[in-house]
């Protein structure tokens, strides 16, 4: 317990201390995110918040987690650094999409065919358990890369990213360290704690943004949770076993895989690439609704802690069940939503 606490607190401090001194440099070197139409802010930003993240995860996870009975930290390290340089050279000079998306596969490469990151079972999902070995590298990479972006797509509002970063973290962390798995409980915990201090400057008034090297990041270290998480229940005998839990971490994530999963299907309903940029986001919807960038983190914070009680409660109905439950109730609020944020546009 002392490791996983010392973990949250090494991360809190490294990346707390940092910040101010990065706040300072970017607004030197002109290192800012300028207001503009897809913009939800009116001043000019510093961007660099995620090296202030991976510093104090990076840092932390190093210097607590004990390498004799965790063998493939190593590549999980060197996948965090792949990602790290990809999403600062974005920040500082923006990459193509076919290079970003080529430093990420090459991150998820590293998890899935050397960090040992893999899904081998569905857990009887459509009636499939054990994967053939095609099939578990090609959905592991396929999850790896889809939780990352899912991420990063939510980082359009003040305090969003790392708050559900933080949710996401401490619930994947507290079970780790329930089934005694303390390597993974201080990952997650190191996270959440790099998050806590980032957003102390995050929350509005906005005073940086972690940009894409924080957002990419936070997205990688889910992706190991969550794939870890879902792995690890697949012959576990404990009494925190979890049922349904492809399900279960479906909800655990539900805000940003959502979130992705509705944008996407929009865009190509509409005859657009599902990569194309535009304000129908969740959070823009809130902001259209009158909400504040705070109010609008709240809400979806509420709402991603109510599901995650949801699909606790109710992982004994099934893997199937359960997943058209969860997004059948995201489907109708997010409608209604969109609904009442269409009505108060044409009042305006």
């Amino acid at each position: 317990m002392y490791d996983v606490i010392l973990g949250f607190l090494t991360a809190f401090f490294i990346t707390y201390l940092a910040i101010p001194s990065i706040i300072r440099i970017a607004q030197v070197k002109g290192l800012v995110d300028e207001p503009g139409e897809r913009r939800s802010h009116t001043d000019s930003i510093p961007t660099l918040g995620g090296l202030a993240i991976f510093a104090g995860l990076v840092f932390s996870i190093t210097f607590w987690t004990p390498f004799v009975v965790f063998s493939e930290l190593q590549y999980i390290l060197c996948a965090l650094i792949v990602i790290f340089l990809i999403g600062a050279k974005d920040d500082i000079i923006p990459l193509s999409p076919g290079k970003k998306f080529l430093g990420e596969l090459i991150a998820a490469f590293i998890l899935v065919f050397q960090a040992d990151v893999q899904l081998t079972s569905l857990h009887g999902v459509f009636g499939v358990y054990d994967l053939p070995i095609w099939a578990s590298i090609a959905l592991s990479i396929f999850t790896v890369m889809v939780i990352i972006n899912a991420v990063n797509l939510i980082d359009g509002i003040n305090g969003l990213s790392g708050s559900i970063g933080v949710i996401i973290s401490v619930t994947f962390g507290w079970w780790f360290y329930e089934i005694n798995s303390i390597e993974l409980a201080i990952i997650a915990f190191a996270l959440a704690g790099a998050l806590t201090a980032f957003l102390k400057f995050n929350y509005t008034p906005a005073k940086i943004f972690m940009g894409d090297t924080g957002a990419l990041i936070v997205g990688l270290v889910c992706s190991i949770l969550a794939i870890k998480f879902i792995e690890i229940n697949k012959n576990l005998v404990h009494p925190m076993a979890i049922q349904s839990v492809p399900a279960v971490a479906v909800g655990v994530m539900i805000v940003p895989l959502f979130d992705t999963l509705r944008v996407f299907a929009l865009r190509m309903a509409r005859g657009k690439s599902p990569f194309h940029p535009d304000r129908n986001h969740i959070h823009h919807l809130l902001l259209d609704c009158g909400l504040s960038h705070m109010q609008g983190t709240s809400v979806l914070m509420t709402v991603n802690i109510l599901f995650i009680i949801l699909v606790y409660k109710l992982q004994h109905i099934g893997a199937v069940n359960l997943l058209l439950l969860i997004l059948g109730i995201a489907i109708v609020l997010s409608t209604g939503l969109y609904y009442l944020a269409k009505a108060r546009r044409n009042d305006e």
